[in-house]
Order: C-alpha cells, then sequence, then structure tokens
C-alpha cells in the first residue's frame, strides 16, 4: 500500500506559478510510473504528467512548456512546476502512483487531491 500526500494547491492570478508536492509513505525508487492528473468540474479525471523511474517524462499537450515534473527519490516526492497558469489549468490535482509487482500485478494509488484555482 502506497499513500499519497499532496499539497500546494491554492488560489492565483492567471500567469502566476504555482509548485504542487507529492509526498510518498514509501521510497519510490521502486514506483514505476508517477504523475499528476487533473478533475475540472463537470470533466473527466485526464492525464497532465507523467515520469518514470528512469526519470522519462510525458506531458499533455495542454500544459506542455508550462509545468515541470520531477522527483526526488530521497525524499521520496514528486512535484509538478506550473508556471504561465490560465484560468483553465483550474482543477483539483492528483498525484497517481503505478507500481508493478514482480508477479506483474499492476496496482494504482491515489491522493486526496489538491484545489488549483486560477483567476483570470
Amino acid at each position: 500500500q502506497v499513500q499519497l500526500v499532496e499539497s500546494g494547491g491554492g488560489l492565483v492570478q492567471a500567469g502566476g506559478s504555482l509548485r504542487l508536492s507529492c509526498l510518498a509513505s514509501q521510497s519510490i525508487l521502486s514506483i514505476n510510473v508517477m504523475g499528476w492528473y487533473r478533475q475540472a468540474p463537470g470533466k473527466q479525471r485526464e492525464s497532465v504528467a507523467t515520469i518514470t523511474s528512469g526519470s522519462d517524462t510525458n506531458y499533455a499537450d495542454s500544459v506542455k512548456g508550462r509545468f515541470t515534473i520531477s522527483r526526488d527519490n530521497a525524499k521520496k516526492t514528486v512535484y509538478l512546476q506550473m508556471n504561465s497558469l490560465k484560468p483553465e489549468d483550474t482543477a483539483v490535482y492528483y498525484c497517481n502512483a503505478v507500481l508493478t509487482r514482480p508477479d506483474h500485478t499492476t496496482y494504482h494509488y491515489w491522493g486526496q487531491g489538491t484545489q488549483v484555482t486560477v483567476s483570470s
């Protein structure tokens, strides 16, 4: 069982920046993929950015060039640096961890979410 705790959300004006943090309850070295997802009111949850254990990254087209995902294995933390924020970035942001066991069973873990609100 991996517990994830997000922090860093808040209210910011358009053009501003926020950094989200996701603290895991265990070492993230063995976690295959960690990522950030978001869900706006009335919309489906969508992938924002992911990072593998080898630090390969992937971003949604809507955030490329503005958001950066990174990981600090020693601190068991994944970050999402969000710059040039837009009102359409307003959503609850969730941290996700994908862990594949030696028997190839895959587990998905989610944090409780943190609200990001961007005012125009």
